[in-house]
């Protein structure tokens, strides 16, 4: 039988204006951005729209990429539009509870503005992420447990793209061992933290905290987590697994696979880019991967 699946991107793809056309034409993207901005006391469209330095920055960048792509979801479903199954990777994974309506968006909303925060604050210098291209998990886990200092698988993202995260010279010092032993290139990302490490550990905790205070509702379609890329079918398990995915490695290629195995042969990147679509092709090139961006890719789904 077949299946469709919601998947949302994470930190990276994000660029001013996006969501703007979806703004100036649907009431219902227009609340959301204006429910993110209530819950963050932030101003959204100014952060979105205009042009701004702080929409790299990743206390700024979660919210706005969050807005971006729940305000795309209401359209969808007010179309008529739904999944069976939902996942995001990292950041998007909170684009996929809103799709399985696990929280109230206000509640969404002020949770990853304090997620950004957290992952700001707590290892502010000294971090560094890289993208190794060309080698297996197996030899990338080796040679990064065999490197002295700190650094560990940050994201499964599809064959032959895995990236590792953790202090910065243990993160060179593993980029060049992983060269010399095959790797076709290391390219170093533009972040501003070593996410996904146990060197954020302490902003999970923190998120912990703010999750204790918020009420869950089991989810209406499956999500997959991104810590053990299992279905997530009741609300009990939630909070710990928001808390350990700050510090532990995306399974994102696992949790594709996964959702194919289960029958999905349709995917709707929701957000700004074509990030996942583009893993997607590396992963299985048999199952259709459409992105929604702009207003215009609205007539892929038809």
């Amino acid at each position: 039988m077949s299946k469709t699946a919601f998947i949302f991107p994470g930190q990276g793809s994000q660029y001013v204006g996006m969501g703007k056309d979806f703004y100036d034409t649907y009431s219902e993207a227009k609340e959301v951005f204006a429910l993110a901005g209530e819950a963050s006391g932030l101003d959204m469209e100014k952060l979105c729209f205009e042009e701004n330095e702080d929409i790299n920055i990743t206390e700024y960048t979660q919210i706005a990429m969050l807005a971006d792509e729940v305000a795309i979801l209401k359209v969808l479903e007010a179309k008529g539009i739904k999944a069976d199954i939902t996942a995001g990777l990292s950041l998007g994974e909170y684009g996929a509870l809103a799709a399985a309506d696990v929280m109230d968006l206000k509640d969404l909303f002020h949770i990853i503005r304090k997620r950004g925060i957290f992952m700001q604050e707590a290892y502010p210098v000294g971090g560094a992420m890289t993208a190794v291209l060309g080698l297996d998990g197996e030899k990338i886990n080796e040679i990064c447990a065999a490197t002295e200092g700190i650094v560990t698988v940050a994201n499964y993202n599809c064959p032959g793209q895995i990236v590792i995260t953790g202090e910065e010279k243990a993160v060179a010092a593993a980029a060049q061992a992983l060269s010399d032993a095959g790797a076709k290139r290391c390219v170093p990302l533009k972040v501003s933290g070593p996410f996904h490490s146990e060197l954020l550990k302490g902003a999970g905790e923190k998120l912990g905290k703010e999750l204790k205070n918020i009420e869950l509702r089991n989810p209406a379609i499956p999500y997959i987590s991104n810590v053990n890329a299992t279905d997530v079918t009741d609300k009990a398990p939630i909070k710990e697994l928001l808390q350990n995915q700050v510090s532990n490695s995306v399974c994102w290629q696992q949790t594709i696979e996964k959702m194919i195995a289960d029958g999905v042969d349709t995917f709707i990147e929701i957000g700004p880019g074509k990030t996942l679509s583009g893993f997607m092709r590396k992963i299985n090139k048999d199952v259709k991967c459409i992105n929604i961006d702009k207003i215009e890719d609205l007539e892929k789904l038809s």
